[in-house]
């Protein structure tokens, strides 16, 4: 009897307001009087954002041009199925100055990049540049793994072997002559993938890291030739490689290409005629998918999004709304203990 006491009293909690739930505290009392006055300042406040929102997106430049060439029209109709390589153009004109910096992006449409097994078709340890798995993919990537030949793929899976490759060239008609608009290329990726997710083998020249290896079946030149102008610019460091890997999370996307930052249009894109060039490569028409390049300028809430100030309109006006329908209700059967 003694020691089951002993026992109880050792698994006693300590006698104190915290282990015994005696601590003060604070329950709000959620009258008519403060729930009304809170719910129409919560209204106005989300009215006010969803005002500035809107009128600031609406404020945000936007140019876009489709050129998957559907139509037998269309400049990019012959491109559409043609499986050589096939270069395009297409001309559109600004009526006012677009104001820079000027984000050019590439968009896809009926794309799913957020499908469970083609995301995880990659090997993160081949991306983070160990050599082990150059020559031993890991089976994530099946059946992109190896060649026809049994030699290993590099970069392998489907993820990097469907990398979008369109390229484009912009230029602007002054005086009756092409000049072309520079782009810039450089750092368009995420810092964390840059940085710190992926990484090139620590061998030079970077082409000897890839001995034995194979490139995708889908690429027309191998990873460390993706970029001939930059040779820091190449490998798994590529930064149009980068952002392809950042997968999307919708079917319907776009991607940053370019920067237009430079030169005589770093205050934005002059009014006037544009041409833009396409070496169209990437194929969409089996799966009833559409290409587009988007030509953006951004503001401090990012890119043009009318979506997001209504929204907030919307829940703002519904708490105004129930604001006043509560003071109604009221006022017509007010309770005895709130008089």
């Amino acid at each position: 009897m003694v020691k089951e006491e002993q026992e109880e009293s050792s698994n006693r909690p300590d006698n104190t307001a915290f282990t015994q739930q005696r601590l003060p505290a604070w329950q709000p009392i959620l009258s008519a009087s403060i729930v009304i006055p809170m719910f129409l300042l919560i209204g106005a406040a989300f009215i006010g954002v969803g005002v500035a929102l809107f009128i600031t997106s609406r404020d945000i430049q936007l140019q876009e041009l489709d050129y998957t060439g559907d139509d037998s029209e269309h400049p990019c109709f012959k491109c559409r199925t043609n499986t050589e390589k096939c270069t395009c153009s297409m001309t559109f004109s600004i009526p006012t100055l677009f104001k820079g910096p000027v984000f050019f992006y590439y968009g896809l449409t009926n794309y799913f990049q957020n499908q469970r097994k083609y995301g995880a078709s990659k090997d993160d340890n081949q991306l983070y540049g160990d050599l082990n798995y150059f020559t031993s993919p890991s089976t994530d990537c099946d059946p992109y793994t190896r060649d026809s030949k049994n030699m290993p793929i590099v970069p392998c899976g489907a993820l990097a072997n469907s990398m979008f490759n369109d390229t484009f060239t912009l230029s602007h008609t002054v005086n009756g002559v092409q000049k072309i608009v520079p782009l810039d290329g450089k750092g368009i990726a995420w810092w964390t993938d840059y940085n710190i997710k992926y990484r090139n083998p620590s061998i030079t020249p970077l082409i000897n890291a890839f001995n034995g290896t194979k490139k995708p079946t889908n690429w027309p030149k191998p990873i460390y030739e993706l970029d001939t102008t930059d040779v820091y610019n190449n490998g798994f460091i590529n930064q149009d490689f980068l952002v392809w890997m950042r997968r999307a999370a919708l079917p319907d996307f776009r991607k940053l290409y370019r920067r237009i930052t430079h030169d005589d249009y770093a205050a934005g894109l002059p009014a006037g005629n544009y041409t833009l060039t396409i070496a169209y490569n990437y194929p969409v028409h089996s799966f009833n998918g559409k290409k587009k390049v988007v030509l953006s300028n951004v503001s401090w809430m990012g890119g043009k999004n009318d979506f997001l100030g209504i929204a907030y309109i919307v829940v703002g006006s519904m708490c105004v709304v129930m604001s006043v329908v509560m003071l109604i209700v009221y006022a017509r059967f007010k309770f005895a203990e709130d008089v």
